[in-house]
Formats: C-alpha cells, structure tokens, sequence
C-alpha cells in the first residue's frame, strides 16, 4: 500500500537539457507520485531536455534563454529567478517542500523561506562563476535550505554550509538504463574511445581531440551537449584526424555506450572540477574502464587502478600512459571490476534515501 503524504513537493531546476543534474531530477521526480507524493516542476519550458513530459508531473515552464555571452546569460538567469520567486510567492503554501535542483534556482528558495515552506537543496556543483554570483547563490543555500543533499562529499567539503543538515546521496544509474546496458553490452575489445560531455574548453574537448591525432589507431566518438550549429562555430578553426567523429546532443547514448571499450572524462581541473561523473557510471555499467581528473567528487566513483584510472589531461604523456594501460593486459580484469562496481549506485538506494529525507511533515 503506498503511502500517503500530506505535503506537495515543488521542484525547481533552471534549464531543461540533456545534462547530469536534470536526468538526475527526472530520475526522482518520476519516482516520487508512487510513494504518494503530489509532484509540481518549475523549469524552462522552451526547449526538450530530460524533464519534458514527466508522468505523474504537472509541469510549469518558466522564461529562460540561455546566451553564450555571459553578461547576457546573468541579465537572463537574473530575470528569470525574478520572475521564479513572484510566481511562486503566490503558488506556494505552507506545507509544500521546495525541492531546489543544483543552487541555481535562487528564486525558489525564497519564496519557499517567505512562504515559510521546508526548502531542500540537491546541491550537485562545487562552484560557480563569478565569484559574486557564487557568494549570493551558496549565502542563499546557508539562509534558506533545512536540507542540502550533496552528490558526493567532495560537494558537502567545498561549500562548507554546516549551519545546515548535509546528507551524501549519490547519484544513480537508472534500473531500467542498467538493463538495457546488460543486455547491449559488447564482448570483445575494438579500441573504441568515447567521452561525452558539454561545449566548454574546460572540459577537455581539445585534450581529447589531441588524445585522438596522438593515437591513429584507435576510434574516438566526442557527443557534446549542444547542437550541431554550435559545435561547428566552437571548432570553426580546428582540424579533426579521421579516427575521431564529433556529434550533437543525444538523447539515447546506449548506443554510443556499446560501441565504446574505454569511458574517458577528461575535464582541466584548473577550470572545472567535476563533482561526480554521471557519464561515467553510465559507461561503467556497460563494463567500460574509466579515465577521470585527479580532483573532484568523481574519484568517488572510480576505483583507482582497479576500474579505472585518474590523470590531468593536460599531462599529454601521461594520458597516452593511462589509455594504453587501459587498453593492453588491463582490459578484461578493469571491465569486469567496472560492472561490479557500478552495483552501488543503484537508483533503489538513490530514491529510498531521498523519500526518507522527504519523510512525513
């Protein structure tokens, strides 16, 4: 019998795309009306991304348009969290949790506090730019939030918020993804490379379009969070070796994942420390061994030189190195560690620990 809770839950996330933090809500917010749960999203509602047509969810879409230029994209967040909190100030009451996704949605959090609702914060980044914004975003966290669930404890460790209850809640691989992973899942080794990750230079586009040139005889597949129109005009001026295809944002990467032998995350931790790695577990569940940065909450999910290993992709040689072991004797012991790691991020846990953070009002 499912149990019945008195409280709506009033999630808020900023922008709908194919990213982590919005599959990571979806993964939640799908699951919550089965344990009784009334479930209302606010997100942008302009464009598809994993939160579009949620069953069980009445979804409202606010103004967002992300800019590249970043001046223009902080007039835009800035509105639209304007707009955010007087929207909600009116739809909230007292007894809603406000269920903030990454510490974006300021807004939100706001008129939870006014309204007197119990706020949460799923806190899946370590920082953010500029440094201003950070201040306000993470001094919003400290004065609203009851709750803040971390998605590693590299998260819980950087933003210090200890006025406030932390609880580590890893992020999970979906069931149904695992299964269909268990059944795709290739044998054999074809020295297949893959890495997916968004359009940002501190995401290590170029070491792996260098790991690429450096290694002819393998395959490389970069898919980038963005479309193609984007793509072209961010590598207007760079050549590509012929092992090496570039592809738009994907909704269904399991194709990308049976094809791969190697799950690489190869971000520059002087512009970006990866709090978690999703890819990479998505990729682990298809027994692929891991290259990651040396920083960061996704050495949690790794298991040094057992599925993987952690190099700073500026390090050319010893990237080469990794892949290489990776690639030799390693293989067969990396990815039969790989698929029995990936057995602790289950969503089960994932969702059971979040409900009991939830709990009855």
């Amino acid at each position: 019998m499912v149990k019945k809770y008195s409280n709506r839950i009033i999630a808020a996330h900023l922008l709908n795309d194919f990213s982590g933090s919005p599959k990571v809500l979806s993964q939640l917010l799908r699951a919550l009306p089965h344990h009784g749960f009334e479930v209302h999203l606010f997100t942008s509602g302009h464009q598809k991304g994993f939160l579009s047509d949620l069953e069980g969810i009445e979804t409202h879409g606010h103004w967002y348009v992300f800019a590249n230029n970043p001046w223009i994209r902080l007039v835009n967040f800035t509105i639209s969290q304007l707009l955010l909190f007087f929207r909600l100030l009116f739809f909230l009451r007292k007894s809603d949790v406000v269920y903030v996704n990454t510490v974006l949605p300021f807004g939100a959090a706001w008129a939870g506090k006014l309204r007197g609702c119990r706020v949460i914060y799923h806190i899946h980044e370590s920082t953010v730019k500029p440094k201003l914004l950070k201040w306000w975003l993470f001094f919003t966290v400290e004065i609203t939030a009851m709750d803040i669930i971390n998605v590693s404890r590299f998260v819980e460790e950087s933003h210090h918020t200890n006025c406030v209850k932390n609880h580590l809640v890893y992020n999970a691989i979906e069931d149904v993804f695992l299964q269909k992973a268990r059944k795709n899942k290739r044998e054999g080794f074809s020295g297949n490379i893959l890495m997916v990750c968004s359009l940002k230079k501190y995401k290590g586009v170029f070491e792996f379009v260098k790991l690429a040139k450096n290694n002819p005889d393998k395959n490389f597949r970069l898919v980038i969070n963005a479309n193609q129109i984007e793509i072209d005009s961010f590598f207007n001026d760079t050549k590509f070796s012929d092992n090496l295809t570039v592809y738009s944002a994907q909704s269904d990467l399991h194709p990308f994942y049976s094809w791969a032998d190697v799950i690489v995350n190869l971000s520059r931790s002087d512009g970006w420390i990866e709090t978690f790695g999703l890819t990479i577990i998505e990729g682990m569940a298809y027994g692929l061994p891991a290259i990651v940065p040396p920083v960061g909450g996704i050495l949690e999910v790794i298991e040094e030189g057992k599925t993987g290993f952690a190099v700073d992709s500026r390090k050319t040689a010893d990237l080469q190195q990794a892949l290489l072991n990776i690639c030799g004797r390693q293989y067969s012991n990396l990815s039969k560690a790989a698929l029995e790691r990936v057995e602790i991020f289950s969503e089960s846990n994932f969702i059971l620990r979040i409900v009991q953070i939830l709990g009855p009002l």
